[in-house]
């Protein structure tokens, strides 16, 4: 089970967890502003609770808030968050072969757990999935202990948000501090040139298509660095030998 005893114990839990450890601060900030935008946008305090601890998916929720606050129709918030949250079709595609060995249950519950750090940590310390049940574990230990540390800092503070809206003034511009640490993942992770370009492509596509509804320029950069740098590496990839 994710999270049970065995993880625990295993030394890469703490190592997940560790990892997180380091940009938590910067996430824990970004969810603190986020229950307070919740409390900000009217809505009832036992409703923003309820979305603190449920709706982990914290760009979702900063796009959906506003139109809460705007009474927007049911369907325009659903429509909103959908494609915002679109890059987890991305995301579930690439740890599909990670976690296939799994029973549903527990890929239910991991798809919960599983954010934007979480999958760039997982990915980029485990490259591969693992092929020996001893190293299929050790990536579940890891993943487990990247998790929780990433769903309390996000969650935990979220709440607390909440709870302290009336005192903690928007002026901080805390919620820039979890900018910061994308930023910072970002630059870990830009190791070659492709993945240099992909990043460059897709915030300037980001940009450009900044005037669409719904949060679409999110969905149009990604699709357009990843058809990109699909197409670049066709070209690089090696022809194939004669026989």
């Amino acid at each position: 089970m994710f999270f049970s005893r065995p993880q625990r114990r295993n030394p890469l839990y703490r190592q997940g967890f560790m990892e997180m450890l380091a940009v938590a601060p910067g996430i824990a900030a970004w969810g603190l502003m986020t229950g307070v935008a919740m409390a900000a946008a009217g809505l009832h305090t036992p409703d923003a609770l309820a979305m603190a601890i449920l709706v982990f998916a914290g760009s979702s929720q900063l796009a959906a808030i506003p139109l809460l606050g705007a009474g927007a129709p049911l369907w325009v918030i659903l429509a909103t968050a959908f494609c915002v949250n679109l890059r987890f079709v991305v995301f579930s595609a690439h740890m599909r072969n990670y976690l296939m060995h799994l029973p549903r249950r527990q890929r239910l519950m991991i798809g919960y757990f599983v954010a934007d750090l979480t999958y760039v940590l997982f990915t980029k310390r485990f490259p591969r999935p693992g092929t020996t049940e001893a190293e299929r574990a050790d990536q579940m230990a890891y993943l487990a202990g990247n998790a929780s540390i990433n769903w309390l800092s996000w969650t935990g503070c979220s709440v607390l948000g909440v709870v302290l809206a009336n005192y903690i003034p928007p002026a901080w511009g805390l919620g820039f501090a979890g900018v910061l640490a994308l930023i910072g993942i970002l630059c870990s992770l830009a190791t070659s040139r492709m993945r240099v370009f992909s990043a460059c492509m897709g915030a300037a596509v980001a940009i450009m298509a900044y005037a669409l509804p719904l949060k679409l320029n999110i969905l149009v950069a990604i699709s357009v660095s990843v058809v990109l740098c699909l197409v670049l590496e066709s070209y690089r990839a090696p022809p194939a030998q004669e026989v």
